[in-house]
């Protein structure tokens, strides 16, 4: 059993999300201490007991310590097996977290699988779907797997109410990816409003539009069609010919449209001003499966900023249950090349 302490390094949800993922590849039990130890308020959220309750269900687990608030936890998993599941967070929770935790074992079991998310889509701290649909999966997809990820309905913080749909066949064979060549951006701006004025989302595209010289044809404003509840989000998304990147930003109550574009397109220029393919949060969900994928001899290669907390942290979780080396080289002051391959 592997014996993780849930409070060094990022000390978050993170731990837990990929001693989880990792655990139920491998068949290796895992014990977790001091669970969210780095947070203000430590120990299980709704959110983080849903990934708990949906990975013991894919892979018939044993588990102590899966309630609200615990701060420890034995997982003892079973064999994987595909099918049709159902998750409910019951709060406004990310759908997107839950989604990440349970993906790399259902695209290693031995049949498609089809997997419902309800909660939240669209979240601080955490991937929105449109990430998910349009930035990660596409490199998935690359690597051998299907996945095909569809938004039912949206659901912001409070109320939450979303849903999401993800149809999941594994590959016949892993490949490795090598991302290494950015090529030429082209950028858009999508502002989503929900039971709120269309103008917040135009005040924001305006706004990113403006300071970035972009024309004002390559953005939108969505209007939510019957919405769960208030809410809005900001994204900006960087399509090359070979990565697509997505920076987002959610409106929060008494912040003005104007600051919340202000920070996603600071974040975008901050990505803009090197030559890399990877953005930072994209490198964070890449390495699990490029890890999966070393451990089948596909070895994979990409460039991104420096490496994040949180990628740190899954480095580390990663190199507990699995037998392959991420190799980091310094291209210059911020810029990194990350090699994932299984030791020789």
């Amino acid at each position: 059993m592997i014996e993780i302490d849930g409070s060094k390094g990022e000390g978050g949800g993170q731990i837990l999300r990929s001693s989880l993922s990792l655990s139920m590849i491998t068949g290796t039990p895992f014990e977790l201490m001091r669970l969210r130890g780095g947070r203000a308020k430590p120990g299980l959220a709704r959110q983080h007991l849903t990934c708990v309750m949906a990975a013991k269900q894919i892979c018939d687990a044993t588990v102590e310590g899966d309630e609200l608030k615990s701060q420890h936890l034995i997982f003892r998993p079973g064999r994987v097996r595909n099918g049709d599941f159902r998750f409910s967070i019951g709060t406004a929770g990310s759908t997107t977290l839950v989604a990440q935790t349970v993906l790399p074992a259902l695209l290693m079991a031995c049949g498609p699988s089809s997997l419902i998310i309800e909660g939240g889509t669209h979240n601080t701290m955490a991937p929105p779907f449109d990430f998910l649909q349009r930035s990660f999966l596409p490199l998935v997809a690359r690597m051998g797997p299907t996945v095909f990820a569809e938004m039912k309905h949206y659901g912001f913080y409070p109320n939450g109410g979303g849903q999401i749909e993800l149809l999941i066949k594994p590959p016949d064979k892993w490949r490795g990816l090598k991302l290494l060549e950015r090529g030429q951006l082209v950028p858009s701006v999508t502002a989503i409003v929900s039971r709120l004025p269309a103008s917040i989302g135009q005040r924001e595209c305006r706004t990113i539009c403006k300071k970035s010289n972009w024309p004002m044809t390559s953005s939108r404003v969505i209007e939510v069609e019957n919405p769960c509840g208030p809410g809005n989000v900001v994204l900006i998304e960087l399509k090359s010919a070979g990565v697509t990147e997505i920076f987002s930003g959610v409106g929060e109550l008494g912040v003005r449209a104007e600051k919340v574009a202000r920070r996603v397109l600071q974040e975008a220029e901050e990505f803009l001003a090197t030559d890399v393919p990877v953005g930072p949060h994209l490198a964070d969900q890449l390495l699990l499966p490029m890890a999966i994928a070393a451990t089948h001899g596909a070895h994979s290669r990409f460039r991104t900023l420096s490496l994040t907390p949180h990628s740190q942290t899954h480095i580390d979780i990663i190199r507990r249950f699995l037998d392959i080396e991420v190799v980091t080289s310094e291209i210059s002051s911020n810029t990194l090349e990350v090699v994932v391959r299984r030791v020789e």
